[in-house]
């Protein structure tokens, strides 16, 4: 069982007890996030679309942390320019603690049409 979700802008196969680096979320280590669901698996059994709509993702905050160190370097020959910056990208680490589909409700037979509700009845001013 596995399901594809989406944080960031961007897209992950997660599965439960699977850790995972998103980009940072604005939640406390510790803290219980749910998070979006594209597409679930299970077997045979594929959801998505309109179906998602009882399927939870739920994952834990692990921990905050920032990536590697990307250097940037920008240079223009026989010009004299060089420029060097760097980049740390802020990222949270995510263990996927449940993955579940929501047991659909029992239609109920025989329920009432609702009535609509009487007109006032509006008197003239004159």
């Amino acid at each position: 069982m596995y399901s594809i979700v989406k944080t960031g802008g961007k897209q992950y196969r997660v599965e439960e007890g699977q850790t995972l680096l998103v980009e940072r979320l604005p939640a406390d280590e510790g803290a219980q996030v749910e998070l979006q669901p594209l597409l679930y698996v299970d077997g045979d059994d594929v959801l998505d679309g309109e179906e998602l709509a009882g399927v939870t993702v739920a994952a834990t905050v692990v921990a905050h942390e920032r990536g590697p160190k990307l250097r940037i370097v920008k240079f223009k020959p026989k010009r004299g320019y060089k420029r060097r910056t760097g980049h740390r990208q802020e990222l949270t680490r995510l263990r996927v603690t449940s993955i579940g589909k929501a047991k659909s409700a029992p239609a109920r037979q025989g329920a009432a049409k609702a009535e609509p509700a009487p007109e006032e009845a509006q008197t003239s001013g004159t």
